[in-house]
């Protein structure tokens, strides 16, 4: 009964939400790295990387403001927040974002969730021949029933997307590839969040790069207003979501494997990334 109410909500969901998203890949040969921004790909980044440019590569949001990005030149970027969007005007770090994904001069794929379409077109417009742009829906699923897992299967809906890796993931998958490696999904959240004598929340997220002081107080804002329960059960929900993601990727045929060390990601197999295949 329960997965039956499940699948009834996420189909109402993608009624209400979802639009057609691009195309299914067929089968890849070979594996795709989604490199999060988390603190542990700079080692990755400096002592594994004939290994990392061996394999496809998938970058996420602001990993194209690093001087690495040049270097590492991913196949695949994903974005997922609004802020990516709507902040172009507002926000430096977002429109240098922009200005180096327009410079972008080897063949990539770009990711972006249709329900921002509208605000993405004018961004988009400007990109260069190598860059060719998909859609994707951040439609949330409930469970794991039937109609859900072909909901989710048809890129009409996907596990909650509480953060950029989810939907990189379901993305990775629907390009086609059979194996995903996962680098500096680092998820240590737990360890950077407390509560100051003015009962704020604080919740530092290193990357493997400098964020400058604008992005810093940004982030600080988006916090404010928010208790500890609220950011608790937000987090709840991103490593449920992983759980998820194991189960359709196991029902898929498709490996989905944890190469952080140090991970907080405890939904899928773990494996060290340095003894990998060369």
């Amino acid at each position: 009964m329960i997965t039956f109410i499940e699948d009834i909500l996420t189909l109402g969901k993608v009624i209400l939400r979802s639009k057609r998203p691009s195309r299914q890949g067929k089968t890849r040969p070979g594996s795709i790295v989604v490199m999060g921004n988390g603190p542990s790909l700079r080692h990755v980044i400096e002592n594994e990387r004939d290994i990392l440019m061996s394999m496809d590569r998938m970058a996420v949001n602001f990993a194209a403001n690093a001087p690495e990005f040049t270097e590492l030149c991913p196949q695949y970027y994903i974005l997922a927040d609004p802020h990516f969007f709507s902040g172009v005007s507002t926000d430096a770090n977002v429109a240098a974002l922009w200005e180096h994904l327009h410079a972008v001069s080897w063949p990539m794929t770009l990711w972006l969730p249709v329900r921002h379409r509208r605000e993405a077109l004018p961004l988009v417009a400007g990109l260069g021949a190598n860059v060719e742009v998909k859609w994707f829906n951040l439609t949330p699923s409930e469970g794991g029933g039937r109609l859900t897992r072909k909901l989710i299967a048809t890129g009409l809906a996907m596990p909650r997307p509480r953060n950029v890796l989810i939907p990189a993931i379901m993305c990775a998958m629907r390009e086609g590839y059979r194996e995903i490696l996962l680098v500096g999904a680092d998820h240590s959240w737990l360890q950077s969040l407390w509560v100051d004598d003015l009962n704020r929340v604080v919740s530092v997220q290193p990357h493997f790069y400098k964020d400058n002081k604008s992005e810093l107080d940004r982030v600080a804002e988006a916090y404010s207003g928010y208790h500890l329960h609220d950011i608790l059960g937000s987090m709840v929900v991103a490593f449920r979501s992983y759980f998820e993601i194991a189960d359709y990727a196991r029902r898929r045929g498709v490996r989905i494997r944890n190469a952080t060390p140090g991970s907080f990601i405890d939904a899928f197999e773990r494996i060290d990334f340095a003894r990998m295949q060369r």
